[in-house]
């Protein structure tokens, strides 16, 4: 993927040889490490795989409709989740990471792809993302400033659970 940004021990970086790759509707899935929506995915793994005896090769895309609790059963053999933002506009992505990393306790690298935009950088950060794939037509460079973000978050996130009033009254 071009124009990707990753964190690595909380810093980001600019990724240039990402080997994973999202097939085109038309384009065949070949081989490689490709990102695929959940019926692509289950359709192309192997029964080891399904099983949860072995870690796949493909990563998986969670489109906007898709409910992460349906991942629970291969959360363990996934080795990157991708979610689908078809507009910046749409933020059930946001929940869909918080629920992975909250609730499902999921580890794995964790990248948004899609309509990804400077501006929401940080607020992503916040809900788990790791990996960003920011839309092809914006910089790279400019959007690592979008990781910057705000210097104090007031509610909860992945990142820090505790709302600013803990985090006040425990100093």
């Amino acid at each position: 993927m071009n124009n990707l940004i990753s964190l690595r021990e909380g810093e980001p970086r600019i990724v240039s040889d990402d080997p994973w790759r999202v097939p085109g509707a038309a384009e065949a899935a070949g081989a490689g490490s490709l990102i695929l929506p959940l019926p692509n995915w289950l359709e192309r793994q192997p029964q080891a795989v399904l099983q949860g005896a072995a870690v796949s090769r493909d990563g998986l895309l969670l489109n906007p409709d898709d409910d992460p609790m349906d991942l629970q059963s291969w959360l363990g053999v996934l080795p990157l989740i991708a979610i689908d933002f078809p507009s910046f506009r749409d933020g059930r992505g946001y929940s869909q990471a918080y629920l992975l990393r909250t609730r499902l306790a999921w580890r794995g690298e964790l990248r948004a792809v899609g309509d990804v935009l400077r501006d929401q950088l940080s607020h992503m950060r916040q809900c788990g993302f790791d990996s960003f794939a920011v839309r092809e037509d914006k910089s790279v460079h400019d959007a690592l400033k979008g990781l910057a973000g705000m210097s104090v978050q007031y509610g909860r996130s992945v990142i820090e659970p505790r709302p600013l009033f803990r985090r006040r009254s425990q100093s």
